[in-house]
């Protein structure tokens, strides 16, 4: 039977009904046409010529060598990058760190000449280098030839300051040039005193400002060229230094790895518990941002929630209500609901520090006339006065003018019950101009000021201020109080809109 694909077993697809005329149409090559002259079906067979050697498979190539091949070409590539890729890369040694434990400790002078302490380590080792190269030849140490096997010496260990992987390979071609100068009556092979001090030194040095496996890398091939001078280029020496410097560097480069790998540990280390210290405070930074709002919740929703339930069922107990307490107490309630609406969405930006807020509308210019009638409703007489030409105003501007005049009027009615208010809004060139203003409150009156917190003015000051605007706030020479704003509205973005 053929498979979902219209395919059945051994590679045949399904039968397909054809005319009579199709019989005598030559068949493709690489396809065997069988008919059935009985049904009038043609079925058609794809064979494949497959290769000598059985089917290929996918990724054959360079990834059909054997695991061995491609571990020593790995290898091969780690030589090459550590060792023969650009070797006299110039990579001066950096000054130490003084945050450490001790050298933070020490004085204000010495703290400064610690920074160059590895410098002076190394030109010291260098110094020594040259004085027993000059010394300990066949040659007699005053002698020019003599200096010079010194400073052969001790060129490749000062080279680890500036260039590493180079000094590695100055102390190899070194150490022949240094044997064959210091003559044969020294009887060390094939490294000199001068030239095993220089070299151990590099070893070590090249190890400390690179990695363990380029310090594997240097032994190895330090190896080689000990093997190769001893059976080789031997001669008539003697005795033969190349194992003590073999087991010298391999414990000096193992305590260096060591080192390294230690050091690689403690940077992840700290750089784990960074991490855990960060996402510790983050997490504590939600449980109490959580722990707030579930405190906004359980108050001020509970409160708000009981406000508008009551302030809708208040008209239904009073028989024959006037229409102006109905009207009141569905303000009341509108606003109740408005302001949970608003606490919701505070509470989810308080909860959680990635809550998207969710697509709803935020006020502008354009619901300025239903906030005058919602605040009219409440008993606060307010005209609101539009100069300039209308245009559309970019959203923050927009939403801050909003809020500014919405938390203008708010103070209006705590401090000056029963004042009367004027909105002035200002389409000028360079931006937006509010001007919120009332009166002072009428001596006589039924509901007392109710002072707040203070925190108004500052919530505008900031709009503002985050808008790169202007804004001034005080009482009036006739006992009111004026809040004036000014919001800018860059030239780029209105050019911007008017090309839109």
């Amino acid at each position: 039977m053929p498979g979902p694909a219209g395919r059945g077993a051994g590679g045949l697809r399904a039968p397909r009904v054809v005319p009579e005329t199709d019989l005598a149409e030559p068949v493709s090559t690489g396809t065997t046409a069988v008919t059935r002259s009985a049904y009038r079906v043609s079925v058609t067979e794809t064979t494949h010529t497959q290769p000598p050697g059985g089917p290929r498979r996918a990724g054959d190539g360079a990834d059909s060598r054997s695991p061995e091949y491609r571990l020593a070409q790995n290898v091969l590539q780690g030589l090459r990058q550590d060792l023969f890729h650009d070797p006299f890369a110039y990579r001066p040694l950096p000054p130490r760190r003084t945050d450490g434990p001790f050298v933070r400790r020490l004085p204000g002078r010495l703290r400064s000449a610690a920074r160059h302490l590895p410098h002076a380590v190394v030109g010291g080792i260098a110094l020594f280098a040259l004085f027993v190269g000059a010394v300990s030849g066949g040659i007699p140490g005053g002698d020019a030839l003599a200096l010079l096997t010194g400073m052969l010496c001790a060129l490749p260990v000062l080279a680890t300051l500036v260039r590493p992987v180079g000094a590695f390979w100055l102390s190899l071609g070194v150490t022949p040039v240094v044997a064959v100068l210091s003559g044969s009556g020294a009887g060390d092979w094939p490294w000199m005193p001068g030239a095993f001090l220089s070299h151990l030194a590099v070893l070590v040095v090249v190890a400390l400002r690179t990695r363990p496996r380029t310090a594997a890398w240097m032994w190895a091939l330090t190896a080689l060229y000990a093997l190769l001078s001893d059976v080789v280029f031997g001669g008539p020496y003697y005795y033969t230094n190349s194992g003590p410097m073999m087991v010298t560097s391999a414990f000096a480069l193992l305590v260096v790895s060591l080192w390294h790998v230690r050091h690689t540990a403690q940077q992840e280390v700290t750089a784990q518990q960074t991490v855990t210290a960060q996402e510790r405070s983050r997490r504590t930074l939600l449980e109490e941002r959580t722990t707030i709002a579930r405190e906004l919740h359980d108050v001020v929703a509970h409160h708000m929630s009981v406000v508008a339930i009551q302030a809708e069922a208040a008209p239904y107990r009073v028989e024959n209500p006037p229409p102006e307490l109905e009207r009141a107490f569905a303000t009341i309630r509108e606003n109740a609901v408005a302001a949970l609406t608003e606490l919701r969405r505070v509470l989810g930006v308080v909860r959680a520090e990635d809550y998207e807020a969710p697509d709803a509308p935020q006020p502008t210019l354009a619901d300025l006339d239903a906030l005058l009638a919602n605040v009219r409703d409440t008993g606060l007489d307010v005209e609101k006065a539009v100069t300039g030409a209308v245009r559309e105003l970019p959203q923050g501007v927009e939403l801050s003018a909003y809020r500014i005049v919405q938390e203008a009027l708010s103070n209006s009615l705590r401090h000056a019950p029963g004042a009367s208010a004027r909105v002035e809004i200002g389409y000028v060139l360079g931006g937006l101009g509010v001007r919120v203003v009332n009166g002072p409150a009428p001596s006589p009156h039924l509901i007392k000021p109710s002072p707040g917190a203070g925190h108004g003015i500052t919530g505008m000051r900031e709009r503002v201020s985050m808008l790169n605007g202007e804004m001034t706030a005080g009482p009036t020479d006739d006992g009111g109080y004026e809040v004036a704003v000014f919001l800018p509205v860059t030239a780029v973005h209105e050019t911007s809109e008017e090309t839109a």
